[in-house]
């Protein structure tokens, strides 16, 4: 499997980094509300696509950000990054958790730029009759088991007590991100009240991933975003938490014949 290349755009004064794998048509991936799990995943599609995994504004190997006060923020760094990347075809569009969430926001408002449109595990809903689980309520020893169905899968991305350096890495990484994730929250929380019409912009083919025993953002909402979608659908993944694709790396092929349909 080739490496990933690391490329480095100047956005807006924010230094976005993106993480670059595989040949094909392009797929751009928008990472959830942290960067724990990194961007391996992304080795299942390389076969048959070029991943463009940015870095958002605040996160990961990407620059500060302290104007970020919202999505709409990073809904135009996107389209900015887009310019900047200057692709020779119309990009796949892929976002995960909160990335998905982002993803809706980008798609509808620049449905044009997309060929196919990818939401797993979408957060941005708020559905009241299908609720998350309050993160902020959650001892961190009992985040784990919330992101894998497999807590193993999880627990090989979390500081074991081994080693000392990457811990405080890690604890450093999340307060990082958290801080820009706060502000990016602020408005709304995880989401905005009018996703729906969002939803209904997409004309895009699309396709929503959910794993069915995601006990951070519930699989009962997949219809939701199916029925909301005009062109959706849907694939539920047996035995998965929130991270399905790391769970069940089978998944990416399935997601490829999607893309590649």
């Amino acid at each position: 499997m080739a490496a990933f290349e690391t490329l480095e755009f100047d956005i807006g004064g924010v230094r976005t980094v993106v993480k670059a794998i595989g040949s094909g048509k392009p797929v751009l991936f928008l990472h959830g509300a942290a960067t724990l799990e990194g961007f391996d995943f992304a080795e299942g599609l390389a076969d048959r696509f070029r991943v463009l995994a940015p870095s958002h504004p605040g996160f990961g190997f990407s620059g500060e950000a302290p104007h970020v006060a919202g999505m709409a923020d990073m809904v135009l760094h996107y389209l900015n990054l887009l310019d900047a990347l200057d692709l020779a075809e119309k990009p796949h569009l892929m976002g995960f958790s909160m990335g998905g969430w982002m993803a809706v926001e980008l798609a509808a408002l620049g449905r044009e730029k997309f060929d196919k449109v990818v939401l797993v595990a979408p957060a941005g809903l708020n559905d009241p009759e299908h609720p998350a689980t309050n993160l902020g309520a959650l001892a961190p020893q009992d985040l784990p088991g919330y992101l894998a169905h497999d807590v193993t899968v999880a627990l090989r991305y979390f500081p074991d007590g081994t080693d000392i350096i990457f811990a405080e890495r890690f604890g450093a990484d999340r307060a990082r991100e958290g801080e820009t994730l706060g502000r990016l929250l602020a408005p709304f929380g995880m989401g905005h009240p009018n996703l729906r019409r969002f939803l209904a912009r997409i004309t895009n083919p699309a396709l929503v991933v959910w794993g069915a025993e995601d006990r951070l953002l519930p699989a009962s909402q997949a219809p939701l975003f199916v029925e909301a979608l005009p062109h959706a659908q849907l694939m539920i993944v047996e035995d998965a938490g929130h991270f399905v694709m790391q769970e069940k790396p089978e998944t990416l092929g399935k997601i490829g014949d999607f893309l590649a349909g």
